[in-house]
């Protein structure tokens, strides 16, 4: 029997928080939404070639399905498995509705400037991940596209999209495994398309751990298309 992960770190996310760090290939994230709501946006890179990306088209292209949850995998632009959800208790990440920049969000919950509200001034998305990509030397032509972990958004027959509230319960976490050396940039911060009136972005525990690979095997074997994405992945070290 593999043994169980075991963890080596772990921190609070705050609420309009944003983190950047690299998950070695062997470790597991797990995000655990504290209060019920959370929204963390998220994007991945090769932490040792930036230019290769998370490509979320052809994350659901090559899985056949409009959402990701648990079993899934998420792709890079080079065909290689960035990140596998090995565990999602709340069911659905959006992956279409994007992140909101600072225009937005004062459209959305006013003026929050910083000279009134210190450190509780209302951020936005766009503005949080590029702050924590120019730590590794990336910039706004390098953020093109997120998954918004705890969050669903229905499409119905005539296209139109709309934001599932309460998808996610105080304690639902997320697991996210690297294959690779994975650069994982975040913020938590609701999500575009959330309708609540007032700027309240919940808090997210980072749990980081040890983990064997047989974590990820049910992502590898779901499909004949993932199979094929770690082996990609596992010529990188061989």
């Amino acid at each position: 029997m593999p043994n169980p992960p075991d963890v080596f770190a772990e921190e609070l996310l705050p609420g309009g928080g944003q983190r950047s760090f690299v998950l070695k290939r062997g470790q597991l994230l797990r995000l655990t939404d504290l209060e019920g709501g959370a929204n963390v946006s998220l994007t991945l890179f090769n932490a040792h070639e930036k230019s290769e990306r998370l490509n979320l088209p052809d994350s659901l292209k090559c899985q056949h399905t409009a959402r990701l949850s648990a079993g899934h995998c998420l792709y890079s632009d080079m065909g290689r498995v960035l990140a596998a959800i090995t565990r999602d208790t709340c069911g659905w990440s959006d992956s279409l509705g994007g992140v909101a920049n600072a225009e937005e969000v004062s459209e959305q919950y006013g003026q929050g400037r910083y000279q009134e509200l210190r450190n509780g001034f209302f951020r936005n998305g766009t503005d949080n991940l590029l702050v924590e990509m120019g730590k590794w030397g990336l910039g706004l032509g390098d953020l093109t596209m997120v998954l918004n972990l705890f969050s669903r958004v229905d499409v119905d027959e005539h296209g139109v999209l709309s934001f599932a509230p309460e998808n996610a319960k105080a304690g639902d976490c997320i697991e996210l495994y690297a294959p690779m050396d994975t650069l994982v940039v975040l913020t938590a911060l609701q999500h575009p398309m959330d309708p609540a009136p007032h700027y309240a972005p919940k808090p997210v525990q980072l749990t980081f751990l040890h983990a064997d690979a047989s974590v990820a095997e049910h992502c590898r074997t779901s499909r004949p298309e993932n199979e094929r994405g770690f082996i990609n992945t596992d010529r990188l070290f061989a």
